[in-house]
């Protein structure tokens, strides 16, 4: 029997509560086996290249899932030079399980996005995308992609950080343990 995985790429600069939301509606709704999170090393798409250290952003990561052993996490991108081009990714993950289907998490964002993603003709014929509506942005797309209703949480990273560099209140948006470190390294201006 094939093992379904999801994946969740992303730069989880930090991670937070929107993305475990995410992957466990996505998890429960197309009874995966695992959801794995994939932390981008350089994302393409992405106009700054100014990320926390990848070892932060991993040791979070590790903190936000660490209660959820369906969760898992794959440093495949981090251990690659440049940028992270999800065909890569894929194609490499495919090599290493042969017997494993894999299920692409994105956001509305990225479901716009599509088109302009490197080998994106050749990447739909060996992954199915799943597609998470988030405020903002459309859903259609001439690619196919399977959309999956979640309760919507609008949170980002982003946000998170401006909250942090202004020492506002992230309560309730990402895990104590994850704020905890933030705040032990001085993450995001925090003092």
């Amino acid at each position: 029997m094939t093992k379904k995985i999801g994946i969740l790429g992303g730069t989880f600069d930090p991670p937070h509560f929107g993305h475990l939301l995410i992957a466990n509606e996505i998890l429960h709704n197309l009874h995966l086996a695992e959801v794995w999170f994939i932390p981008n090393q350089i994302p393409p798409h992405k106009q700054s290249n100014h990320f926390t250290e990848s070892k932060h952003r991993l040791n979070m990561l590790k903190l936000a899932i660490k209660d959820n052993k369906k969760f898992k996490i794959n440093t495949i991108e981090l251990e690659r030079e440049g940028p992270s081009y999800t065909y890569d990714t894929i194609h490499l993950l495919r090599e290493q399980f042969p017997s494993y289907s894999f299920h692409f998490i994105i956001g509305a964002d990225m479901i716009e996005y599509l088109p302009k993603w490197y080998k994106i003709d050749e990447m739909i014929k060996f992954v199915s995308f799943i597609g998470v509506k988030r405020h903002g942005y459309r859903t259609e797309s001439n690619y196919p992609v399977t959309e999956i209703e979640i309760p919507l949480f609008d949170v980002s990273s982003t946000m998170l950080r401006d909250r942090l560099n202004n020492n506002e209140s992230t309560a309730y948006l990402l895990p104590e343990d994850v704020k905890r470190y933030i705040e032990g390294n001085h993450l995001y201006g925090t003092r």
